[in-house]
């Protein structure tokens, strides 16, 4: 992501003549400006240096204009915010103070940085004077995060408070979404100062204008190339949901009949139910996603950054195929693929642009096109499903998972990171912005409070966070938030002893030497500490009371910590393994031998015959 560079100099000031301007403090400008951007929420644990600002946050909520959620650890506060985020599309709010305050916000910060996720940080500082004196609990949080977000700011007068606040939610909420840093010194916060509101619509911020139509020519080539490939394939990453473009995503699959993968941060944005969904790609993939993306000869890449987990090694990628890249970010576009087709712009506009062009232009629809190729991918999809195995003394990971959909097919989930994310993404089919988790940085720890500032956003919406039993740990204390706000979030922890994904790689890589990845040593009684919060708890060991006990979970009415115990050996098949290619997947099931026998294609252009393993004619070099 690039950090647009707006110096606090830029800072415009109202053109229009000033109105409404009475003697506020920096903090009442802070909450006010907060509340004019649609604030409703937001995460937060004081301290001193923010003193200032919790005590103005008193009285707005004590006048009910705001609610501010205690959590536990600053930590929880950014994923919470980042959560209620991606939940709703609006920008989450999260407070901390300064030093380790602000330090402990770094991993969240970092979560929806990687993540493209629109939040304002806001932090406390110590007084002006006192910055770069090494005084107490001073830390240059400003200089931390400057890696990890979209944009900082240090409020030097309570006078710019209004402006910056605007321009922070500007900047997080447009062009490609992020989080935005605003560190506020204590005695800004107690200042008094001539304060004029800033309304979000009279905004005007210079050198900061994101593309967001397509080019029209590159519009052109991209439609041309998808009349013509008879292998395409929507190659769908988290900048579709982002766009809110599901609905013209599925329009365009469904007129040129092109089969649908997404990314992980990309689940959702296509129906996975749709029988042109063939689910999730990359490291942990379905087998039918990855031998479509290695065997098509046009990859449309929406909203996605070829990022490694999805590529394998990247140089075999889709290596036969041309790419349409549509993204708006324009570092994203050619930084680790070159496409033939680059389109710098927001996702649901260029693609209501394409649909738009392909409607002037009277393009008949060919669906027996692109025929073949989807019969082959269903051959895929027959011969290579996903398994739920069912062992007669434990209960597998996902079977948990698969009987969670089945009970509660629209809640919205969240999850950790291991194994049991992988298992969620295979098998868990959400709708948009219904998938939630920390898929660029990978945070353990983050499905508990992330749930937590869903259920917030959307309380009458059921909230599910699947955890591990090694990543709950992590961020567990959120327990006594659940419980002091009575945030109904059902917690299923998947439990099978280990760092489960850190084992499975010591057993296929590293000579099953398990350094340090064992949890069963120390390891809480799940359902007394859920207890001793104020949380009800659950222990599921047997198949036969699964079914029933995730029905009580649902049912109850506050929130459950459940501890389901699986078999404690399970890996996430298929995968692909570092360095290798898509189509070199490990633990797939055995084919049939009866469908060992390759179908022979004839190719077009010069009708010479060829097993359908290469992809092109050994004759003439015609795709087939």
């Amino acid at each position: 992501m690039i950090s647009q560079s707006i110096s606090q100099k830029s800072i415009s000031k109202p053109e229009t003549p000033p109105k409404n301007i009475s003697r506020r403090t920096g903090a009442y400008a802070l909450m006010d400006s907060l509340k004019r951007h649609g604030v409703e929420h937001i995460f937060g644990y004081p301290g001193g240096a923010i003193l200032p600002i919790y005590d103005e946050l008193y009285k707005w909520e004590a006048s009910g204009k705001l609610q501010h959620i205690l959590v536990r650890h600053e930590q929880g506060a950014a994923h919470a915010a980042d959560g209620y985020a991606r939940a709703t599309g609006k920008v989450g709010v999260c407070f901390g103070t300064s030093g380790p305050g602000a330090t402990n916000l770094v991993t969240g910060i970092a979560t929806a940085h990687m993540d493209s996720i629109p939040m304002v940080v806001v932090t406390g500082q110590v007084h002006r004077g006192s910055i770069g004196s090494d005084a107490f609990q001073e830390t240059d949080i400003y200089g931390i995060t400057l890696p990890i977000v979209k944009h900082s700011y240090v409020v030097r007068q309570a006078s710019d408070m209004a402006q910056i606040v605007a321009q922070a939610f500007h900047i997080a909420s447009t062009g490609r979404p992020g989080p935005v840093l605003i560190d506020i010194p204590k005695d800004v916060g107690l200042e008094e100062c001539d304060y004029q509101p800033v309304q979000p619509s009279t905004l005007r911020l210079r050198g900061y204008r994101p593309t967001v139509k397509g080019n029209p020519r590159q519009i052109n080539q991209a439609l041309n190339l998808m009349c013509q490939a008879r292998q395409p394939l929507l190659y769908v990453g988290g900048g579709a949901i982002a766009a809110d473009a599901h609905r013209e995503l599925q329009q365009l699959a469904e007129i040129f009949q092109i089969p649908v993968t997404t990314t992980l941060m990309g689940k959702g944005a296509f129906d996975e139910s749709h029988p042109l969904s063939v689910g999730m790609l990359g490291m942990h993939g379905t087998a039918y996603a990855n031998f479509a993306v290695s065997e098509c000869d046009l990859l449309i890449a929406v909203g996605s950054r070829f990022d490694d987990r999805v590529t394998g090694k990247l140089d075999e990628f889709a290596c036969h195929a041309q790419v349409i890249h549509i993204d708006i970010d324009p570092a994203e576009v050619g930084k680790n693929r070159a496409p033939q087709v680059p389109i710098v712009g927001d996702v649901r506009l260029v693609l209501k642009d394409l649909l738009r062009r392909h409607k002037e232009e009277n393009i008949p629809a060919a669906p027996h096109q692109t025929k073949a190729w989807l019969d082959r991918i269903n051959r895929w999809r027959r011969e290579y499903p996903l398994q739920v195995p069912q062992y007669p003394d434990s209960i597998s990971p996902q079977e948990v998972i698969v009987e969670l959909r089945n009970q509660a097919p629209n809640a919205y989930y969240t999850t950790d990171v291991g194994q049991h994310q992988m298992w969620s993404a295979q098998f868990l089919k959400n709708g948009p912005r219904r998938w939630i988790s920390s898929a660029g940085l990978g945070t353990m720890g983050y499905g508990l409070p992330a749930a937590m500032g869903v259920k917030v956003a959307l309380p009458q919406e059921q909230v599910i966070c699947i955890a591990g039993d090694a990543s709950v740990q992590m961020n567990i204390q959120e327990l006594g938030t659940l419980a002091h706000y009575g945030i109904k979030v059902k917690t299923v922890i998947i439990n099978n002893g280990w760092q489960g994904m850190v084992r499975q790689w010591q057993e296929a890589f590293f000579g099953e030497r398990y350094s340090s990845s064992n949890m069963e040593l120390g390891m809480p009684d799940f359902v007394k500490l859920a207890e001793a919060y104020g949380v009800k708890g659950l222990l599921i060991k047997n198949r036969e009371e699964l079914k029933d006990a995730i029905a009580e979970i649902l049912a109850h009415d506050g929130p459950v910590l459940a501890d389901v115990r699986v078999t404690k050996n399970e890996n996430c098949y298929p995968m692909v393994a570092p360095g290798k290619s898509n189509a070199q997947m490990i633990g797939l099931p055995e084919r049939p031998k009866s469908e060992h026998i390759p179908e022979v294609l004839q190719c077009s252009n010069c009708g010479a015959k060829n097993s359908e393993s290469n992809n092109f004619c050994p004759e003439c070099g015609t795709k087939l």
